[in-house]
């Protein structure tokens, strides 16, 4: 019914999610690439993003949590799916269940996935990860071996991969990324050194993929590259195509005199006669309530218009002019992000706006702004709720 009676939307165009991963492929070759789709593929819908991506070269999926794996399986997905970090130990029995990759780094996880896999008469792949510097999860290179070891000497469990995760990689210039990558390649060397090296290494996240080509080995993990943004807005060593567009249709628009104040806190003052026009969108939906203080920006007609004041929880108001500044009605679309005419406004304008990353304005955008597919591959490029 959100659908049906609230006019705001967000468009992922699939056709853009295959072709960055159809140019990430290329580009780190003979690497291959995991598309991650957790978070519901950054707020773009997993399910749909999941299968461009592979249509568009990746040979593997990856996710947060069990449950977004599962969902991927019940939609039909049987690609391979890498847990990016130990569930609990019931998870751990229901992703074994779902041929779900497990990614370990304690002796408890490990026992419990060749029990889990062991009881359902199957193999389960398991990867270690292992802590290079970050110190977020995986284990530490000391006990690297012993893991190993017990992951291989499961009749359960086969070993799959060793992998770590960049902490800067997004700055190009800065040594602690090759120093993580030497960690890891220790390790390797030890590991192989026992007969325990497995058929996958990996490190590279989409920044590690593509600023510091060293780091891309046999995987690279591509999560923002695969939306169409770059990690770091100035080096851009492919061309990529965001995905996502978010709009909704002008609600209202009413005419005030200069000198009348606009939302909450009447901290936006007019200075001439304006029109506003509302917008039914706001911060429950994932625009920040600080945006319009950022200088934050919506197209109407084309134009950038000025957000007129402190978001609301459901709408927004947009400053349009006076009346010679260009037709402004009820019905007209609004562009939060995304391109109208000549002008476009992107996750990274906001983000540069907030003091934060693309990844936590587009991972924000509500459950309730409704997703509509639009596939430019196909001829005609249709949309589908």
């Amino acid at each position: 019914m959100t659908e049906v009676f609230r006019p705001a939307w967000v468009e992922v165009d699939l056709g853009a999610i295959r072709a960055n991963v159809a140019a990430l492929s290329a580009l780190v070759a003979p690497a291959g690439v995991c598309a991650v789709v957790k978070a519901d593929a950054y707020a773009h819908g997993a399910t749909a993003v999941a299968r461009a991506a592979l249509e568009g070269g990746a040979s593997w999926l990856a996710v947060a949590l069990v449950e977004e794996g599962v969902a991927l399986r019940e939609a039909g997905i049987d690609a391979p799916i890498l847990l990016l970090s130990e569930p609990t130990p019931e998870g751990i029995d229901e992703a074994v269940a779902r041929d779900l990759t497990l990614s370990c780094y304690r002796a408890k996880a490990i026992a419990r996935a060749a029990r889990a896999a062991a009881s359902l008469g199957v193999t389960a792949e398991v990867q270690l990860k292992v802590d290079t510097g970050m110190h977020r999860v995986g284990c530490a290179p000391a006990e690297a071996p012993a893991l190993a070891a017990a992951i291989a000497a499961a009749p359960s469990l086969r070993f799959g991969a060793l992998w770590t995760h960049f902490a800067v990689a997004d700055e190009p210039d800065h040594p602690f990324t090759a120093r993580q990558l030497a960690r890891l390649e220790e390790v390797a060397a030890v590991l192989g050194a026992h007969g325990l090296r497995p058929p996958l290494l990996h490190a590279a996240n989409s920044a590690g993929a593509l600023l510091h080509p060293r780091s891309r080995l046999d995987l690279v993990r591509c999560g923002i590259a695969t939306y169409g943004y770059h990690p770091t807005p100035h080096h851009r060593p492919v061309a990529l195509s965001p995905a996502l567009s978010w709009k909704a249709k002008v609600q209202l628009v009413r005419e005030l005199e200069a000198g009348e104040a606009v939302s909450y806190g009447l901290r936006y003052r007019l200075e001439r006669r304006s029109r506003i026009a509302v917008v039914p969108l706001g911060y429950h939906d994932g625009v920040p309530r600080r945006l319009a203080a950022a200088g934050g920006e919506v197209l109407i007609g084309g134009r950038r218009r000025p957000i007129a004041g402190t978001v609301t929880m459901d709408q927004l108001m947009i400053d349009c002019g006076p009346a010679g500044e260009g037709k402004v009605a009820v019905g007209d679309e609004a562009v939060l992000i995304g391109r109208q005419g000549a002008e476009a406004i992107s996750a990274d304008e906001w983000a540069q706006r907030l003091g934060t990353i693309s990844y936590e304005v587009l991972c924000a955008i509500g459950p309730r702004v409704p997703r509509r597919v639009v596939d430019t591959g196909w001829p005609g490029a249709r949309a589908r709720g």
